[in-house]
């Protein structure tokens, strides 16, 4: 008997398979908040009871155009670790610690393995930062997308006490921002970074550098196993995600309009593959400021009197941080709210 729906281009078995193949990676996640397996309509989860204020923050984010990169190099191992980085991350910098994540998958044709592949690297970053996969969606789009091609959302839900919400309003004039290293370009830019590496160069996939493909597919850090006890241990004022607006737009977001950052660029070094772009794109360090990290992925901001306890943490935990810069008083001068001293320095 044929099957119409497949010969239309969406292949039910196909999808069903793919849910078998990563049944067992997604139930690796769940706790005993967990109320529901895979299947049902929608997914439960109970709230922990330890919390007397709690406030529950939210946040969704997708991939970006870093997914013609995994595309182009056949690898979908670790597209599931950025897509769960860019939204925990989101929430971490409020202050929460995740409950759970959803997914959602379209794609062209459903490949059973690739997405179980996918799924896995998801599953695989919600253990690491303790969060419940508990539900999503894979949509099967043949007229949507092009040949080979998928996209990702995610869609995460965290707890934080009231009074360890990190909103702004603890920053003051004198605390310190610790800016944590960043993995590589993690998912933000890549509309540029391609343009300026294959498009304009004419260059494909297999033409760039090993060490080039490194620093572009390289996953989105996950900081909240690292963040978390410091916040637990209320030594964190603000913290901000160096996502898309790089520096120059995601730290401002951390501090009331009272004050304003002052980044000291010689604090860490940049990652040479900004300064090759740079060159290859003839880009300004402001091109560079407000589209990529620039190596620095997370910004923690601290009391004076808690720098060097947070750095030795984050130390011990093999973090890579730097104090970048400092809460200066607002000026009316300075609208974007940070300002820079010192020359940037590349080196790897």
């Amino acid at each position: 008997m044929t099957d119409a729906y497949a010969q239309a281009g969406v292949d039910i078995s196909a999808g069903n398979t793919a849910v078998n193949l990563m049944k067992a990676a997604v139930n690796a996640t769940h706790n005993d908040h967990v109320l529901t397996g895979l299947g049902s309509f929608g997914s439960l989860f109970s709230l922990p009871a330890n919390f007397k204020e709690p406030i529950l923050v939210a946040g969704s984010d997708g991939v970006g155009s870093k997914l013609l990169l995994a595309i182009a190099a056949q690898d979908h191992t670790t597209i599931g670790q950025d897509l769960v980085a860019m939204v925990v991350n989101d929430i971490l910098a409020q202050g929460a610690q995740p409950l759970f994540l959803l997914d959602y998958i379209g794609t062209n044709h459903v490949n059973p393995q690739q997405i179980a592949t996918i799924v896995g690297g998801i599953a695989q970053a919600c253990q690491l930062t303790k969060t419940a996969l508990i539900g999503g969606e894979t949509a099967e789009l043949p007229a949507l997308y092009g040949k080979n091609h998928y996209d990702l959302a995610g869609f995460a839900v965290g707890i934080v006490e009231k009074k360890d919400l990190l909103d702004g309003s603890k920053v003051q004039v004198g605390d310190v921002v610790i800016g944590l290293a960043a993995s590589g370009l993690h998912s933000n830019g890549f509309t540029l970074a391609r343009k300026i590496l294959l498009t304009d160069q004419q260059k494909k996939w297999a033409d760039l550098s090993k060490k080039t493909q490194a620093a572009l597919l390289n996953p989105t850090k996950l900081y909240g196993p690292t963040v978390l006890p410091l916040i637990d241990k209320q030594l964190i004022k603000g913290a901000a995600h160096i996502t898309g607006g790089g520096l120059l737009e995601n730290l401002p977001r951390a501090f009331g309009s009272d004050v304003q950052v002052e980044l000291d660029l010689t604090s860490w070094h940049i990652p040479m593959i900004y300064q090759t772009m740079a060159q290859l794109g003839k880009l300004t360090f402001h091109d560079l400021l407000r589209t990529f990290n620039l190596g620095i992925g997370f910004c923690l901001i601290v009391a004076p009197e808690h720098v060097t306890q947070v750095l030795n943490q984050l130390a011990a935990h093999n973090e890579e941080a730097h104090v970048i810069g400092h809460i200066k008083k607002a000026s009316p001068s300075t609208p974007t709210r940070l300002t820079m001293i010192g020359e940037a320095h590349y080196g790897d």
